[in-house]
């Protein structure tokens, strides 16, 4: 099984700076100090290799939000162009602020490399519990400066990755529903925090929700930022309610490594979507492993 791997990070704590990882902040993934360490495209290789990786996609890791967004994505551009790096990663969806009022000129810095696919900016937001917001600065969605800049992403052929809460779900789908022409990709299975009875019928709401809308597509993957005890069987009923919502043909695994690492080492996090698919149809299991990322991805 060939994979590509739509969602994965890169990051070199010598050169450049990320605040989280600088210093720690209250995280909703819990004591993540192991991770707080340069990660290249060396140790990704050492790690996704052995799962048979051929193409991934890297996700802005929250470099430093001061800087000039476009210097991430110039740096990954170089990791894919060097020798040794076996063209990883294949594309990259760097970090822009919607809202800010250069946002055009940084998507056109963001839209001169090769590489470059899409943006996403982490949208988690909870207005009463601080370590549910992460990097979310509030209700952006609903901001209408903010859309304006989101709408820009048609103009560059640019797609969005979504990351929210489950009850941010249905405020997605309407913006999704509002803004057609830019694709919009669901991180990290929906972020399913919650695992009694009613946050998990609140998750599968807001997926059928998002789900509704056919230019959306979905990501499984971040599971193991919520469960240390990384197994097949944890996290078969969301992997199998999210294929069952959005269907095989709009679903993709991903690893989020090294963020998984916490819970999984590279291959084994496979060897679990393995597992839970085992007897989907070769063609199934071959769009959500590959074929899905390289068309969504254009990889």
């Amino acid at each position: 099984m060939q994979i590509a791997d739509p969602h994965h990070h890169l990051w070199d704590l010598e050169k450049h700076h990320y605040p989280w990882l600088a210093k720690p902040v209250d995280h909703f993934a819990g004591d993540y100090s192991s991770i707080r360490r340069t990660y290249l495209v060396k140790d990704f290789l050492k790690d996704a290799l052995p799962a048979g990786i051929v193409k991934s996609v890297h996700l802005q890791a929250e470099f430093d939000h001061t800087q000039d967004p476009a210097k991430e994505t110039e740096w990954l551009q170089g990791v894919h162009d060097s020798p040794g790096s076996k063209g990883l990663p294949t594309a990259v969806v760097g970090y822009a602020d919607f809202s800010a009022p250069d946002v055009e000129r940084v998507l056109a810095r963001h839209a001169a490399f090769p590489t470059m696919r899409g943006i996403r900016q982490i949208l988690n937001w909870s207005a009463d519990r601080p370590e549910l917001r992460f990097i979310g600065r509030g209700d952006l969605m609903g901001d209408r400066k903010w859309r304006a800049g989101y709408r820009l992403l048609a103009r560059f052929g640019m797609s969005f990755d979504m990351q929210v809460w489950p009850w941010q779900l249905a405020e997605a789908a309407a913006l999704a529903q509002e803004i057609p022409e830019v694709p919009m990709i669901l991180n990290h299975t929906g972020l399913p925090i919650r695992r009694d009875r009613d946050g998990i019928e609140e998750w599968r709401k807001g997926m059928r929700a998002l789900a509704a809308v056919p230019h959306v597509n979905v990501k499984i993957s971040g599971l193991g930022m919520f469960q240390r005890s990384f197994k097949a069987d944890d996290i078969k009923p969301f992997v199998l309610d999210t294929i069952e919502t959005f269907g095989v043909g709009r679903s993709m695994f991903a690893s989020n490594f090294p963020v998984d690492s916490l819970a999984s080492s590279y291959v084994h996090l496979w060897e679990c979507y393995d597992a839970i698919t085992a007897r989907f149809p070769a063609g199934e299991r071959s769009r959500l492993f590959h074929d899905n990322a390289v068309r969504i991805y254009r990889l």
